[in-house]
């Protein structure tokens, strides 16, 4: 999301617009509420970035937070224990709609509530994960923006063999209590064999297991970081690039803003656009709409993005093939 965008959402909440006419009398019958449960912490960057954009979107249908919305926060930061506790927090609050921000906010949210209509972001494969009957028909109290299918993680080691060819020992960092961790993992060994690539798994809840794990693996020659997508690796990604920059480490991410952080490389959905496309899906909630009707949309855009300057330290020569099909090259 560029500057302008942002400080426009942020400031969405004062701003006076021409509302249709059915918002008008939801706000004469009473203000709407909207849970919101995120797995990072209340003061991380990105995560208010993409909530900036949920709030431009609603803006954008006719609501606004304080006219005729409000909204509760709950962060967890990463902590499992807190995530369970804020879901059931949430789904006693009974608001009109909460907003899961992906897979482990979904899961914890669905064991809290079977009635409470949830949109959900950022969902890896949620018909195998149990927390929709299809796609096209959700069917429960759930619906929303699929993350990625599981095959798309092994295009991570793909692009690591892409930019760095020697390597042939990479650290995995997952969550080992997140399903959708697991999946990732299995088609990341699925083609391992393919590239020559052993994986080792780092457990990327625990900052000491992650600082343990990655200077492992830079024992070995020709080594590399695979980063799969969870909160906890959101949570921790300033350690993360640390230890990947302090080490030498080529480190493929899922998400821009690790690159745009420092990180090497990434390959992954445009998170923002779900977000702010999430708002619509609420809005025709508050409307009415039933989520089983509604149904779960795939990624619109994936990126590709290199920070040149991080190859260059790294010694890294990025081919200009791939350079050329990159989305943005920082440099």
């Amino acid at each position: 999301m560029r500057r302008r965008e942002f400080i426009a959402a942020l400031g969405g909440a004062a701003a006076t617009t021409a509302w249709p006419l059915a918002v008008r009398s939801q706000q004469a019958g009473g203000m709407r509420r909207i849970g919101v449960l995120a797995g990072v912490a209340a003061d991380d960057p990105n995560g208010r970035i993409r909530i900036a954009a949920l709030l431009q979107g609603l803006q954008q249908s006719g609501w606004t937070v304080g006219g005729n919305l409000k909204m509760e926060y709950r962060w967890a930061a990463g902590s499992a224990d807190d995530l369970r506790k804020y879901a059931t927090e949430l789904a006693g609050l009974a608001p009109d709609v909460i907003f899961a921000a992906g897979g482990t906010s979904l899961g914890a949210l669905l064991q809290a509530t079977h009635t409470v209509p949830i949109v959900f972001v950022v969902v890896p494969d949620p018909v195998g994960s149990g927390f929709v009957d299809s796609l096209s028909r959700p069917g429960g109290n759930a619906t929303g923006f699929m993350q990625f299918e599981y095959s798309l993680s092994g295009k991570w080691l793909e692009l690591l063999k892409q930019i760095a060819p020697a390597t042939t020992h990479a650290a995995v960092l997952r969550d080992p209590f997140d399903p959708p961790g697991l999946g990732q993992w299995a088609a990341l060994q699925s083609v391992a064999s393919v590239f020559a690539v052993e994986l080792r798994i780092v457990n990327v809840r625990d900052k000491d297991a992650i600082e343990r794990g990655i200077t492992r693996i830079a024992e070995f020659p020709n080594a590399g970081l695979l980063i799969t997508a969870s909160a906890p690796a959101n949570v921790h990604r300033d350690l993360i690039l640390r230890l990947a920059d302090r080490h030498r480490l080529p480190a493929v991410y899922p998400y821009r803003y690790f690159v745009a952080a420092g990180g090497l490389a990434c390959y992954g959905p445009d998170t923002i656009g779900q977000y702010r496309r999430a708002a619509g899906y609420v809005d025709r909630i508050l409307r009415g709409e039933k989520p089983a009707d509604l149904p779960v949309q795939a990624p619109t855009k994936y990126e590709l993005v290199i920070n040149l300057k991080t190859a260059k330290a790294l010694g890294i020569e990025v081919p200009p093939s791939l350079l050329a099909r990159a989305d943005e090259v920082i440099e």
